[in-house]
């Protein structure tokens, strides 16, 4: 079986671990011991969030003297290097010898006139305190705006339409490769006005890129693995509820947190809408069970 599998951000950084390296090759390490018997019996590509590492590298960036900071798309590139080399390391030191693993850097386009330009919600970098946000907001004309129980820089969040190394993706899978890429959602990439293509000041989802790849690769299951175990009614209040099987159409008129499990949510809507198959949503922990749709929240047809 062909699965795609999109990593939370806990598979890398847990809220208020410090952003090391040792830190995150730590969480990584735990992360790949999930994901090893799944790449084991099966063809596998994995994605994986960057917001926390793009952030830390922007702040780092900041504090350098007459020296323009590197924007979002390179920063993008950066760290799905970075975070492709701890996976495919720490899940090869898993996996039989002769088992190959690739990272590839994944350019996404997306469309420079996206309304989600004028409307900066994704979440980007560390966890802030209200006041520290607001200060922030002030000194570096960042917009800020509450994420769980902290607050952090909101950057623009384009759908994505095409992963442009789709045609090696597929090639390295018929060669039985463990393949991550799109970290991150991908680079965002769009076309000028003369068809030339360039950098673009923005950050895709993940679980959208996720989605488009899964139907490119034509993948039999989506797995967006999160921090919780399923998706939740009413959560964060005393009726909270359980998701365990639902339709796209289930969903159609709920509405979940924008910088979190909304883009979990609205990706497998779509993904199922599109294909026919199902996704999951659950922890990365639970991984096997959602293969065999025993754990997290299944969407079918």
């Amino acid at each position: 079986m062909r699965i795609v599998v999109a990593l939370g951000g806990n598979a890398l950084l847990r809220r208020g671990e410090p952003p090391t390296a040792a830190v995150q090759r730590k969480n990584v390490r735990v992360t790949a011991e999930a994901l090893a018997p799944v790449a084991d019996a099966h063809q596998l590509v994995i994605t994986h969030g960057n917001g926390p590492q793009v952030g830390h590298l922007a702040l780092q960036a900041a504090v350098l003297e007459n020296v323009r900071p590197y924007p979002l798309d390179v920063l993008g590139a950066e760290t799905e290097g970075m975070i492709g080399y701890m996976i495919e390391q720490e899940l090869g030191n898993l996996l039989p010898v002769e088992r190959p693993l690739a990272t590839i850097l994944t350019m996404v386009e997306v469309d420079p006139d996206d309304p989600a330009f004028r409307n900066p919600t994704k979440p980007i970098g560390p966890v802030y305190t209200e006041d520290e946000a607001r200060t922030l907001a002030t000194d570096r004309d960042w917009t800020v705006a509450p994420d769980g129980d902290g607050w952090r820089r909101g950057g623009p969040s384009p759908l994505p339409k095409r992963v442009f190394e789709i045609r090696p993706v597929r090639w390295l899978l018929e060669h039985n490769v463990v393949v991550i890429c799109s970290g991150g959602g991908g680079i965002p990439t769009a076309y000028d006005d003369q068809r030339k293509l360039h950098g673009v000041e923005a950050v895709i989802d993940k679980d959208r890129a996720s989605a488009l790849l899964r139907e490119e690769v034509g993948a039999d299951c989506l797995i967006l693995a999160t921090d919780v175990d399923a998706v939740y009614h009413d959560w964060g209040t005393p009726e909270l509820r359980r998701i365990v099987h639902a339709t796209p159409g289930d969903f159609r008129h709920q509405d979940f947190p924008v910088g979190s499990m909304g883009p979990k949510v609205e990706a497998a809507c779509t993904f199922v809408d599109n294909t026919g198959m199902r996704a999951t949503i659950g922890a990365l922990e639970d991984i096997a069970e959602m293969l065999a749709g025993e754990a997290g929240t299944v969407i079918e047809p």
